[in-house]
Order: structure tokens, then sequence, then C-alpha cells
């Protein structure tokens, strides 16, 4: 009789797991993009795991759908990853010290020559490649990678110091610098939400 007591119990509990797995929650397509947004954050520290070619081409797609005004997709993206070269980098820019904690670091370039002007005054390059960056940075999120926007542009001295080390021609603007890796756990999503910063209809 006890032998068959614990066969019974074995059945409820199997039955009861199973139908706990059935009952989990299965996020809509919006739920899991409105998760990935929300997760985003600046990651500052590193594994040393590789990050792989084939993930380096998926977040360049990411960054390449982004939208420009009239379909210009003016921009270069330059992707780092030799050791001597992210060294190099850190060492030069203040904000960007991490840069050589990452396995690559990719540097998101405007295209001056493919930028749209508006009545030949407002240049849409930095609004373009700004796009870009943030596909890039949720799609580096999505794929359990940390990734962290350091500016170039529009701090000339970083501009020119980065044009100069990396042998980048006068018509393309170096707007970013983003490492890139497996994070290391330290940094946490931030809710920046404000509802005083909500205005319907007029201001």
């Amino acid at each position: 009789m006890l032998a068959i007591a614990l066969v019974y119990l074995l059945i409820i509990c199997h039955t009861s797991d199973n139908h706990s797995e059935s009952q989990a929650p299965v996020l809509s397509h919006s739920q899991q993009v409105f998760t990935n947004i929300m997760n985003r954050k600046s990651v500052r520290h590193y594994t040393q795991q590789a990050v792989s070619k084939a993930q380096i081409d998926t977040l360049l797609r990411a960054a390449m759908a982004a939208p420009t005004a009239v379909n210009r997709q003016p921009w270069a993206f330059i992707v780092i990853d030799k050791v001597d070269v992210l060294k190099a980098l850190a060492e030069q820019l203040p904000y960007a010290k991490m840069i050589d904690k990452a396995p690559v670091c990719i540097i998101v370039c405007g295209d001056l020559n493919k930028t749209f002007k508006s009545d030949g005054a407002v240049d849409y390059w930095a609004f373009d490649c700004s796009a870009a960056t943030e596909n890039m940075l949720l799609q580096a999120e999505a794929m359990g990678l940390g990734a962290v926007w350091t500016a170039l542009y529009p701090e000339n001295d970083r501009v020119q110091l980065v044009k100069k080390m990396l042998n980048i021609p006068d018509h393309l603007m170096p707007m970013a610098a983003v490492p890139i890796g497996y994070p290391s756990g330290h940094e946490r999503p931030k809710n920046k939400y404000k509802v005083e910063n909500v205005f319907y209809n007029q201001f």
C-alpha cells in the first residue's frame, strides 16, 4: 500500500508541474519589445567572453534598419576588435575608459556626402545616426549583450582624435563609440518615466 501511495504522489506532483508550466505567462510580441526596451541599460563592465562575427553582423543589420531622412542612410560603421586599438581608444577618450575591457567597439560615423539637408540648412545625419545607435543598443540587450553609448560628436577634440587614430576620411564624422560585450551584471536598468514630462494637446 505504501508503494502505491508513493507512486500516486509522484503522478500528482508530475501532473501539477506540467500544469504550472502550461500556465506560465506567454508574452505577446509587443510585450517582448517593451520588456527589451525597459531592460536596456548602459553597460560598462564586461566578462572575458568574446562577441562573434555573426553577433556583430546582427547588431549592424539592426543599426542599419533605423529610419533616416529621405532614406539617405548617411552612416558608416567601424568595427574595432584589435586589442591594441581598443586600448589606445580607452587611453585617449576621457569618458570611454571601459573600451579596452570590451571585446569589440563599434564607431558610428555620419557620412556627410549622403546626409539630407533641409533647405540647405539643417543637417540630418546626427539624427539618423542616433536612431541607428539606439537600434544597436536595443539589439545588444535582446541578444544578452551589454553596450554603452559614449559620445564623440559634438566634442570636436574627441572627433578629431578618433579621426586621426582610425584614419577616418574628411567626409565621415565619428558620432559615437559603442563598446559591446557580455555584461558582468553590475548595471541595472533605470525607470526613467516621469508623468510630469507628459502633456496632451498643449503644453
